[in-house]
C-alpha cells in the first residue's frame, strides 16, 4: 500500500474518497466493498447449503441447470398484433423456448387505440392489442397450450389475461395445462412505473381475483409476477429493489389470506422478476439472497408447508435503465455481463436485452444478438454445468449475508408503517428510491462513477438503423375497431359490462368452490367473448372503482 497507493476507479472525489483521503470501493448502489474478504468475515463454523436444500440459498434445484437450463424468454412486441405474431414466430425458430407479450402505452393504460388520449404512442413501445380479435392474431398459428407465455401488463392485467385465456378456449387448449405469467404486479406501479388506473384497494382485489381464479381453473400459470425489475429502474439500489419486491409479495400474501384462501394452495404461483445490473457480484448475492428470505417468509411468517410454496422463482431481465445511446454496441458487453450475472445467481427465465434500445424497439438483427447471447451462455460457456459455482466465495457469502440483513430492516420498517400500501400511500418508497437514484447519479456526473463511453473514453460515431414505428399503426387499429363495433352485438357487450360492474361492486367473500361468486373473473371472460375492447371495460370499472391520483410527497 505504501509502496503504491490505492487509486479509485472514478475521479478522486466523494464517495471514491474516505476519511483519510485514501481509495475506497463502492457497488454500484453504493454499497462499501473492502479489499479482501477471508473466512474471518463469515460466522463461526460457517457452511454452505447445498444447492437444492433450504433456504435455498443456492438454488432451488440440486443439480442446478443440470436437468433443465433456463427458459429463454425474449421481451417482445411492437407495432400491429400480425407484425408481433410473425416477430415471435422469428424467435421461437431461432431458438428461443418462451414468449414475453410488450404491449404498446395506451394498452398498459387500459386505453383502445383509437382513444384521443393513444395519439402518438399507438404500436410504439410494444404491440397495440384493442381486443379479443387481436389476441387472436397475436398469437395466430401459435399453440398456447404447449407454448409458455408471459405477458408485461399490471394495471388492466385481468382484461388481457381474460382476453388470452379465451384464446386458448378457441384453440381447443386445455387451460389446466396453460404456462406462463401473468406480470399483474399493481404495487410497483404505484412504487415505480406509475401506469395505474384505479387506487390501491380495488386494484389489490383484482390481483386477488386472479390469483383465486388461477389457483382453480389454470394451475401451472403463475397469475403475478412480483416485479422489481421497475424499481431498479426507476434508480433503486439493489438493496431496495430486494427488500421492496419481497415486501410487496408479502402483502399480495396477506390480501389473498384475507379473502379466505390457503396459503399453499396458492404460493406455489407466486414468481418473481429481477433486474440484473452491472455490478456483477451484487447481483448475484441479491438472487441468493431473495431465495433465502422467501423461504423464511414462507415457512415462519406464513408456516407454509408445501415445499414449492417456499421457492423462489424468478425471471429475470438484463438492466435497461444501464444501456446507453452513445457507443450503443457497448451494451452487447454489459448484457452478456449481466446475463452471466443472473444465471451464476439462479434465475429460472431470462431475457436479454437489445443493443439497440436506448435508441428504439430492437431491430430484427439486435434482437436476435440479444438471443445469441443466451445461447453462448448456455452452450459455450460452462456455467450451466455446476449448481451454484460461486457458493462459498468470501465475498460472495459475506456480500449475501449483507442483502439479507439490509432486506429484514427494510421490512422491519414496512411493518410498522402497517404494510405496504399504506408506505405507498405515504410515499415511502418512492422517498427511498428518489434519493437513491439522486445520489447515483450525482456520483456518476462527478465522474466517481465510470460509464464507457458516456463519461469515460467517448467517441463520436453515427448511431445504428433503428425500428421506425409510424402512425399507420394507429390508423390500421383505428379501422379495425371501427369495423369490430359495427359487426358485434352492442347489446351483448352492454350487458356483459354492466354484469362486470355489478361483480365489481359487490364484497368478494371465500368460497367453497375456490372462487368467490363477487371474482370479477368469470365476467370479465364474458365480456371479451362479446368483443368489449380494453377500453370499454377499463372505463366500465373506473365507474365503480374511481380514478387514481398520486398525492404530491415533499
Amino acid at each position: 500500500m505504501a509502496k503504491a497507493a490505492e487509486q479509485p476507479i472514478g475521479s478522486r472525489t466523494g464517495i471514491n474518497l474516505n476519511a483519510e483521503g485514501n481509495a475506497q470501493f463502492t457497488s454500484i448502489s453504493g454499497a462499501p466493498v473492502e479489499r479482501l474478504y477471508t473466512e474471518a468475515d463469515l460466522p463461526h463454523e460457517w457452511q454452505p447449503p447445498d444447492p437444492g436444500e433450504p433456504p435455498y440459498t443456492r438454488g432451488i434445484h440440486a443439480t442446478g441447470y443440470g436437468g433443465r437450463l433456463w427458459t429463454m424468454r425474449q421481451f417482445s412486441g411492437f407495432a400491429s398484433p400480425e407484425e408481433t405474431n410473425l416477430r415471435y414466430k422469428y424467435l421461437l425458430a431461432n431458438g428461443g423456448n418462451g414468449l414475453s407479450v410488450a404491449f404498446d402505452l395506451p394498452t398498459l393504460m387500459g386505453r383502445d387505440s383509437d382513444d384521443p388520449l393513444s395519439e402518438g404512442e399507438v404500436g410504439k413501445c410494444g404491440v397495440a392489442i384493442d381486443s379479443l380479435e387481436d389476441m387472436e392474431t397475436l398469437f395466430d398459428g401459435i399453440n398456447l397450450e404447449t407454448t409458455s407465455v408471459s405477458m408485461t401488463i399490471n394495471s388492466p392485467a385481468c382484461v388481457l389475461w381474460a382476453m388470452y385465456l379465451a384464446v386458448a378456449e378457441r384453440q381447443g387448449a386445455d387451460l389446466a395445462k396453460l404456462s406462463g405469467t401473468l406480470q399483474n404486479d399493481i404495487l410497483k406501479e404505484y412504487i415505480a412505473q406509475k401506469e395505474y388506473l384505479y387506487p390501491p384497494a380495488p386494484s389489490m382485489r383484482l390481483v386477488v381475483d386472479t390469483l383465486e381464479y388461477g389457483a382453480v381453473i389454470t394451475p401451472r400459470y403463475n397469475p403475478i409476477s412480483i416485479s422489481g425489475y421497475h424499481i431498479r429502474e426507476a434508480g433503486s439500489t439493489a438493496l431496495q429493489e430486494l427488500a421492496f419486491t419481497l415486501y410487496d409479495g408479502i402483502e399480495y400474501v396477506e390480501w389473498a389470506l384475507r379473502r379466505g384462501m390457503k396459503i399453499d394452495d396458492f404460493a406455489p404461483r407466486l414468481s418473481f422478476f429481477f433486474n440484473s445490473h452491472n455490478d456483477f457480484f451484487e447481483e448475484i448475492a441479491k438472487f441468493r439472497a431473495a431465495r433465502k428470505l422467501w423461504h423464511s417468509v414462507m415457512t415462519e411468517r406464513f408456516g407454509a408447508k408445501n415445499i414449492r410454496s417456499h421457492w423462489m422463482r424468478f425471471h429475470t431481465q438484463t438492466a435497461g435503465v444501464s444501456l446507453t445511446a452513445q457507443q450503443p454496441k457497448n451494451n452487447i458487453a454489459r448484457v452478456a455481463l449481466q446475463a452471466l450475472a443472473a444465471v451464476l445467481g439462479g434465475t429460472q427465465s431470462l431475457h436479454t436485452d437489445a443493443f439497440d434500445e436506448a435508441l428504439a424497439l430492437p431491430t430484427e438483427d439486435a434482437a436476435r444478438i440479444a438471443l445469441r447471447t443466451q445461447q453462448i451462455l448456455a452452450y459455450e460457456s460452462g456455467v450451466a454445468n455446476v449448481g451454484d459455482p460461486l457458493g462459498g466465495s468470501y465475498f460472495v457469502e459475506k456480500l449475501t449475508s449483507n442483502m439479507e440483513e439490509g432486506a429484514r430492516s427494510y421490512f422491519k420498517k414496512l411493518d410498522e408503517i402497517g404494510g405496504m400500501v399504506r408506505a405507498i400511500e405515504q410515499g415511502y418508497p418512492q422517498r427511498e428510491i428518489a434519493e437513491a437514484s439522486y445520489r447515483y447519479q450525482r456520483a456518476v456526473e462527478a465522474g466517481e462513477k465510470t460509464i464507457v463511453g458516456v463519461n469515460s473514453f467517448t467517441v463520436e460515431e453515427p448511431p445504428p438503423e433503428t425500428l421506425y414505428i409510424g402512425e399507420s399503426v394507429r390508423e390500421a387499429q383505428t379501422a379495425k375497431l371501427r369495423s369490430l363495433r359495427s359487426r358485434r352485438s352492442n347489446q351483448a357487450v352492454d350487458r356483459a359490462l354492466s354484469a362486470l360492474c355489478r361483480a365489481a361492486e359487490r364484497e368478494p367473500a371465500a368460497s367453497h368452490t375456490g372462487i368467490s361468486s363477487a371474482n370479477t373473473m368469470p365476467a370479465l371472460l364474458d365480456c371479451v367473448r362479446a368483443l368489449a375492447t380494453v377500453g370499454e371495460i377499463c372505463t366500465a370499472l373506473e365507474r365503480v372503482f374511481g380514478e387514481y391520483q398520486e398525492a404530491a410527497f415533499a
